[in-house]
């Protein structure tokens, strides 16, 4: 069997302290953009509901109870453009804000469901 030399030893301990060292750096940018896109993910939503019109903005409706779940703000086209959605129920992504009575949500894509919205129960009728 072969004995080291202390010259030799030397040389693979620093070989494995530097090796040791460059995996933990080498892991910080992935781990920032994994995380980074975790929060990209997270923050984009869905909701489904009815288009209404209150106080002069226009809200997001539970679909069964008629109650406001969420104001609606525009992101990429003009506010107007929810006025051809009213009474409808719509699906809409975007990203959610809280607010001060209920979120905020920043309508980025609208997709009609059914040109009509009525509270479930009535719907059933």
């Amino acid at each position: 069997m072969l004995k080291p030399n202390s010259a030799s030893l030397a040389l693979l301990i620093g070989f494995l302290v530097l090796a040791a060292g460059i995996p933990a750096s080498a892991q910080t940018p992935a781990t920032q953009k994994k995380t980074d896109s975790k929060k990209k993910a997270a923050s984009s939503s869905e909701l489904a509901g009815c288009v209404d019109q209150q106080e002069g903005r226009y809200v997001l409706l539970d679909d069964r109870t008629m109650n406001p779940i969420a104001d609606l703000d525009a992101d990429g086209f003009p506010t107007e453009g929810f006025a051809k959605h009213m009474g409808h129920k719509v699906t809409l992504r975007g990203t959610s804000n809280p607010g001060s009575t209920r979120p905020a949500f920043k309508v980025r894509s609208i997709e009609t469901i059914s040109e009509s919205c009525a509270p479930a129960s009535l719907e059933k009728k």
